[in-house]
């Protein structure tokens, strides 16, 4: 089922603006309720002023009204097995749960291991307590 996030995720990564990094990276999620989300990292010269592919994908999400993260999948190309960043991972918890999936891709291979928010980040900010 992973396999349609990851041909996102590997489409979005070739539209990728990393002429400073040379570190193409994409990522594509599904809502909960079977909508589909991808982005790619931006970057601007004036570092670290860019931002992850996970947080475009996240953009679009909010965009088109919101929702619940039910799996990510990451993909670059330059790394296999390429983990969301420490910022990503907290975005994410944002807007899933810690069962929520989270597919670690190989550009050439696709999805190679999944693994839980909860397993990625055990201590995420608790969101329904802040507010």
């Amino acid at each position: 089922m992973a396999d349609d996030l990851f041909a996102k995720a590997k489409s979005a990564m070739r539209k990728a603006h990393a002429p400073y990094s040379k570190f193409p990276v994409g990522a594509a999620l599904r809502t909960t309720d079977g909508r589909i989300f991808a982005g790619c990292n931006v970057e601007a010269v004036s570092f670290p002023e860019g931002w992850c592919a996970e947080t475009t994908a996240i953009a679009h999400m909010v965009m088109d009204g919101g929702g619940k993260i039910a799996e990510i999948a990451v993909v670059a190309e330059k790394l296999p097995l390429c983990s969301p960043c420490g910022g990503c991972r907290q975005r994410i918890a944002e807007f899933a749960s810690p069962q929520t999936r989270v597919h670690l891709c190989d550009v050439e291979g696709g999805v190679k291991e999944t693994v839980s928010m909860g397993e990625l980040l055990p201590r995420a900010f608790d969101t329904e307590l802040l507010g």
